[in-house]
């Protein structure tokens, strides 16, 4: 768990969230760990069993070479909040990742970075956005824009299978 040393606000209902809004930068090759890290606690967040988790372990560790080109992160000044990672070759993209830090999750992270990842996306050409989307996830990707095309196979877990959703991309 992050340790919460963001400002903060205290909500009416007793909750706390954060105030100060991330700013998108690309993923620097030194993070790679802490984000494999934050990819693994966002994927909790869903309530998933612990061997469930170590099954996706190999899926969501990331390398250096995997935080270069095409691949963002929320940052608050405390470090990655969040990240997106795009791939493919124009026309046809792939969100390859979107995962919010648990403790980051409704404070509009995720909306930052899927906006942003949508937008380069367009300007760098793409026309569709596909993605596998975690079930629990399918709803804010759906209240976004996309649209359910079928369904994909878990690559971690045999035998589960995943939505396939699609972004339709206007050129920028």
């Amino acid at each position: 768990m992050r340790p919460n040393i963001r400002p903060t606000v205290a909500l009416g209902s007793g909750s706390v969230r954060r105030v100060a809004k991330p700013t998108i930068r690309p993923a620097r090759a030194e993070e790679h760990a802490t984000i494999s890290a934050l990819a693994l606690r966002s994927k909790g967040h869903w309530g998933y069993s612990p061997e469930f988790l170590q099954a996706c372990r190999a899926e969501l560790t990331y390398r250096a070479e995997d935080c270069g080109t095409g691949m963002w992160v929320a940052d608050d000044g405390t470090g990655p909040l969040g990240f997106s990672r795009l791939a493919g070759v124009p026309p046809d993209g792939e969100l390859a990742a979107l995962f919010v830090d648990p403790d980051a999750i409704g404070t509009g992270c995720g909306r930052l970075l899927l906006e942003h990842i949508l937008r380069e996306a367009a300007a760098r050409g793409f026309r569709r956005l596909d993605l596998d989307a975690d079930p629990g996830a399918e709803p804010f990707y759906r209240h976004f824009g996309a649209t359910r095309i079928g369904s994909s196979p878990s690559g971690s877990i045999p035998g589960r299978v995943l939505p396939r959703l699609r972004f339709d991309l206007v050129a920028a």
